[in-house]
């Protein structure tokens, strides 16, 4: 008798196993007439099984953390190895204002903004968003003037929660209510009982080394609905908390990223003397030099499974770069993506130290107070002795020309085909083979690309160059190096020598020469790794005038530029900052984005010409009149 194999999940099989079961059965008969009531009941057991592999094969998949679906079920693996899934963050900007006391009856001593709503958003879309202080803020008066200088403040509600610790009360939990808790806010305070005005900070860790039974600390797990939970110590770990303890909790709800980029806020908060009077006049208008940042919505499912490990793997030390990567994902949530390397790894080689470069969700660059924060909480993690450094990202852009052919019997509007294109190659540009540090652009995959938008597309010849933008200083003479991490090509005439050109540039002026000039190389005709770079003007599309010969080398094997003692004194793009681009051909058309470099295509400078293909549609078969276009780049002297 031949044994059911139910490990298929497929309904057709498992009925043709139990029918191959029954048929070795000479008891039972009708079995494989569909109208009979034994093929019913084949049915229903086929559908009981299958129902039954199912569960069991879906339970089985929320018992790992790369196949759970449930984030409750990822949440508690995560927490098996000692990972909390970061929360909402609120975000942030500084805010200065002045109180004028001379209106007071009083004099006051001090002046407090108490905890809680500060200010709230002007004109920021249809939108108006709170923003609140964790703590208050004493200020001293000093000849009638209290200055409340670059107060930090966060978008959200101060909500404070208060819990009685019953030691009689079995397993009981500290849940916080409230979803969307930005957990950097967390502030707990405990007393001994309702009749003791003394309070004790406790302060949350992230781990238990350096914690004895003495250290007044707490930990946090999220739990059901995005919600958190606080645990106490024992004892041996942390403080142990006595019955009738009194616990206050104060904390921020966010709306997260929504209220990223607010610049302009009015005063909301409540302002008291020492004396106890409330300040409702003198308060001048809010100041800020910077919109709010930092604003982001809680780790995702995806997110959590794929750090929860790398953080694990880390275990609470950064020795080698992904070390350093994956703990900045843990300390700066809005961390894109992060590239790290060791010093040695450059040229010349700085032994010591720890080179970041950080990619921001939201905007382009991370500012230096939030570098150094990110720095400060690194140095917890890293070997004595090795420095961190963040560094600013650089951008590689990739520049597309291509020219599609099409089948005009195919097609029935142009527009929207050439459309199509283009939101392909946005959705290839927003990808992680591009958009990220360390990505390739897969060269073959973007052909593909776009002849795989519609079948009216016969062919494309797609050309790519790279681009770097060069931010200048102004009237002083500096130095500059600029990197591409990928081997330029060089190009040469029909003799076989290797000519100039193989770098363009936009326009800038140099102080001492008159008019528009521009940057360019010239090969070393004895070295092919090597050139010199030179200042010209342009005369006309192919003509040029030397003004400065040597005045920097080129690597075109690294992809470096090297300028000398330049006093730049405009540029011909000043919006929003002074920039030259440089733009060269590369070796390969895999472009890599090595070390700091963070890849991009920019559809802003994407081309897409579309030729009618004459032999595919029949109008020409000959071939005569078929339009060709170069596979190579020509075109000015210029960018």
């Amino acid at each position: 008798m031949p044994q059911i194999n139910f490990s298929n999940l497929d309904f057709d099989q498992i009925k043709v196993s139990i029918k191959d079961y029954l048929r070795a059965n000479s008891d039972f008969t009708d079995f494989d007439y569909e109208g009979s009531n034994l093929s019913t009941l084949i049915d229903i057991l086929a559908y009981n099984t299958y129902l039954n592999s199912f569960n069991a094969n879906m339970i089985a998949n929320e018992v790992f953390i790369d196949s759970a679906t449930l984030r409750e079920n990822v949440v508690s693996l995560a927490r098996n190895i000692g990972y909390v899934p970061r929360s909402k963050t609120s975000a942030k900007s500084f805010v200065s204002f002045v109180v004028d006391t001379s209106g007071a009856t009083i004099q006051p001593l001090s002046l407090t903004l108490k905890a809680g709503i500060c200010a709230v958003s002007n004109a920021f879309g249809s939108e108006s968003y709170s923003f609140s202080i964790p703590e208050d803020i004493t200020i001293p008066v000093t000849n009638k003037i209290a200055s409340f200088n670059d107060i930090q403040i966060y978008e959200g509600f101060l909500v404070t929660q208060t819990f009685t610790y019953n030691s009689s009360l079995y397993n009981q939990r500290f849940i916080l209510n409230n979803g969307g808790i930005d957990t950097s806010t967390l502030k707990v305070k405990v007393k001994n009982s309702n009749d003791d005005s003394t309070t004790y900070n406790y302060n949350l860790v992230d781990n238990i080394s350096n914690v004895n039974d003495t250290s007044n600390i707490f930990l946090i797990q999220e739990v059901e609905d995005q919600r958190y939970e606080l645990l106490f110590g024992d004892g041996i770990f942390g403080k142990k908390l006595q019955n009738g303890n009194i616990i206050t909790v104060t904390y921020i709800v966010t709306n997260g990223k929504l209220a990223n980029g607010v610049s302009s806020f009015s005063f909301s908060g409540r302002i008291v003397d020492n004396n106890g009077q409330t300040v409702n006049i003198g308060i001048s208008n809010l100041a800020t030099s910077t919109a709010s940042t930092g604003g982001g919505d809680i780790e995702t499912t995806s997110s959590i499974r794929n750090y929860a490990p790398r953080i694990y793997s880390t275990q609470n030390r950064a020795v080698t770069s992904s070390d350093y990567e994956a703990l900045v994902y843990k300390i700066f949530s809005e961390a894109e993506s992060v590239s790290a390397f060791g010093g040695e790894d450059l040229s010349p080689p700085q032994y010591g130290k720890v080179f970041i470069t950080i990619k921001p969700k939201n905007y382009n660059y991370i500012s230096d107070y939030t570098k150094r924060n990110i720095v400060r909480d690194l140095k917890k993690y890293s070997v004595a002795g090795i420095i961190p450094k963040i560094i600013d990202i650089k951008y590689l852009f990739v520049e597309i020309t291509s020219s599609v052919y099409y089948n005009s019997n195919l097609v029935n509007s142009l527009d929207s085909l050439k459309t199509n294109i283009i939101n392909s190659l946005t959705t290839y540009a927003k990808s992680s083979d591009v958009n990220n540090f360390g990505s390739r652009l897969k060269y073959s995959k973007l052909l593909k690309t776009i002849d795989d938008v519609d079948s009216g597309i016969t062919s494309n010849i797609t050309l790519i160059k790279m681009r770097r933008d060069l931010g200048v200083v102004l009237n002083s003479f500096a130095d500059y190096e600029i990197c591409f991490g990928n081997s330029f090509h060089l190009k040469y005439d029909t003799t076989g020598n290797k000519t100039p050109f193989n770098i363009k540039s936009t326009g800038f002026q140099l102080s001492g020469i008159s008019g528009d000039l521009y940057l360019s190389d010239y090969p070393d005709l004895t070295n092919n790794e090597k050139g010199t770079i030179f200042v010209f003007r342009k005369l006309s599309d192919n003509e040029y005038q030397i003004v400065k010969r040597s005045i920097g080398t080129i690597d075109y094997v690294k992809g470096e530029i090297i300028l000398s003692l330049l006093n730049i004194v405009s540029t011909q793009i000043s919006n929003p900052t002074n920039i030259i681009e440089i733009e060269a051909i590369p070796e390969s058309n895999d472009v890599i984005g090595l070390q700091d470099l963070y890849l991009q295509i920019d559809m802003n400078n994407t081309n897409i010409t579309m030729i009618p293909d004459t032999i595919s549609s029949g109008s020409d078969t000959s071939g005569y009149s078929y339009s060709r276009t170069s596979s190579f780049s020509n075109g000015s002297i210029t960018r």
